[in-house]
């Protein structure tokens, strides 16, 4: 049997992690066996739609890189793939359990299932109350055109179960389980009922989503067994879980939310996160390859990609660990790839071309975003009368005194240089070595009077290489005056 998975996310916003990472592993679950991945727009929820979150959920799969093979935008032989588009197809399935007498039409009115609702104990449903009408009792209603929704008869004693590949064997009492609706008094099929009758027709073998739907797969599975339908392979997932600190400082983890920060895969992507770094780390969230191995590229995540692997703990989404991950990467990445990346960050700080391949070398073991490079770098162009107290640093040996010296000494020994990385460490080197100091005694000013800020990417001959000898030498001699 060839493995056939589906995304059917709602056009409601953005892509949340909790999604993508449900859209990635029904995306593994087909790849790793060779099959078919599917992707189904599910907007019969007109009151939650939002205008282009389709286009939003197309962007977001494209740039994670989960290419599906059927779907609203390609076609495939089990079309249409929105669900506003099927909307014909539902009522005649659910008029035919009614015929076989495994649903019926419930005429309660909004009022009525309002009060049963505030007067009924916690816990409990809808009290069945058109489930046995007589005939002549819904022709009656029917005549006198009296909306209403068609509901599932659930069985009223026993109990439901079913295995998950992640959870085991599952099961419910069936005296727990509400007459499900299945058609709404407007025509629109419920979200449990399109979903069994687009995945059967769509021929869906795994559904794989959160473990938020483990109490709800019975009602799935009574629809496919009063159709006669075969059951897909189940595979809940756990749920996703984030970290803040309450008002005495202790770590708290609840269910992942905007409070903890970004959720959503456009955001992270914003924030300077590579497309195939959230992946990889989402790809862990829940799931733990056979070796130790952390760092994955989509094409070996395929490889790799094991059910069995699929927790059932609650996963914390931990931002320093994506950071990791995303370093990981940007530290993979060839010198073109790096550039590629980089090179936006570059022309808005003003850098020379030529300082490329050097800004490769001091920058991509260092960074966990490229958006870190915009701060690392402002030092290019913006200069200021920062506070001279920088010249002053206990393990370099430098003192406001010495670094006046040593700039007094360095001058013109930096006019007289051919401008290249080698001449400016040895013509510094050199200095110390005549004045009888250590090479940080005079490198350290000489950096800081050139940057004007503490940290920079690369010592005192890389700072200079990135400004140019013009700009160098004014800045320089302006610290001098200062001192």
């Amino acid at each position: 049997m060839k493995i056939r998975t589906r995304f059917a996310p709602s056009p409601t916003g953005f892509m949340h992690v909790g999604n993508l990472r449900t859209a990635l592993y029904e995306y593994l679950t087909a790849k790793h066996e060779g099959g078919t991945f599917v992707l189904r727009i599910e907007d019969t929820d007109r009151e939650r739609y939002v205008e282009g979150a389709t286009q939003v959920i197309y962007d977001t799969m494209k740039l994670a890189g989960l290419e599906h093979d059927e779907g609203p935008d390609i076609g495939g032989e089990f079309g249409p793939y929105v669900q506003s588009e099927r909307l014909s197809m539902y009522k005649p399935y659910a008029e035919q359990l009614v015929e076989q007498g495994k649903a019926y039409r419930c005429f309660c009115t909004k009022e009525r299932l309002e009060a049963l609702k505030e007067n009924a104990p916690e816990g409990t449903g809808y009290d069945r109350h058109c489930r046995d009408l007589s005939p002549e009792e819904i022709q009656k209603n029917l005549d006198a055109g009296m909306p209403y929704v068609i509901r599932q008869k659930m069985p009223l004693t026993g109990s439901t179960s079913y295995h998950d590949l992640v959870y085991g064997d599952i099961t419910f009492p069936n005296e727990d389980l509400d007459d499900q609706v299945l058609i709404k008094t407007d025509g629109f099929p419920t979200y449990n009922f399109a979903n069994v009758i687009d995945d059967h027709t769509m021929g869906i073998t795994h559904v794989v989503r959160g473990s938020e739907y483990l109490s709800s797969t019975p009602k799935y599975n009574l629809l496919y067994e009063a159709f006669g339908w075969e059951i897909p392979t189940y595979i809940h997932l756990p749920l996703i879980m984030g970290k803040s600190v309450d008002e005495e400082g202790n770590e708290v983890i609840s269910k992942l939310s905007k409070r903890h920060g970004s959720t959503g895969f456009m955001d992270l992507v914003n924030e300077g996160y590579l497309p195939e770094a959230i992946i990889n780390y989402i790809a862990l969230l829940g799931w733990a390859p056979k070796d130790t191995r952390e760092i994955f590229s989509l094409p070996e995540l395929i490889e790799a990609f094991d059910i069995n692997g699929i927790s059932k703990s609650p996963a914390v989404f931990d931002y320093d660990k994506l950071s990791w991950v995303n370093q990981e990467h940007i530290k993979a990445m060839s010198d073109e790839e790096f550039l590629e990346h980089a090179k936006p960050f570059y022309d808005e700080a003003g850098v020379d071309p030529s300082c490329y391949a050097l800004l490769a070398e001091l920058l991509k073991p260092r960074i966990a975003k490229f958006t870190e490079i915009t701060e690392k770098l402002s030092f290019i162009k913006e200069y200021g009368d920062f506070e001279l107290g920088l010249f002053e640093h206990k393990k370099s040996k430098s003192t406001l005194e010495s670094s006046k010296q040593m700039l007094e000494k360095a001058i013109p020994v930096l006019e007289d240089l051919d401008w290249d990385r080698d001449a400016i460490t040895e013509a510094m080197k050199t200095l110390a070595e005549s004045l009888e100091v250590k090479n940080s005694v005079v490198m350290w000013p000489v950096r800081i009077a050139a940057a004007g800020v503490a940290v920079t990417p690369g010592g005192c001959a890389e700072v200079m290489l990135l400004l140019g000898k013009e700009e160098s030498l004014k800045r320089i001699k302006y610290a001098y005056s200062r001192l």
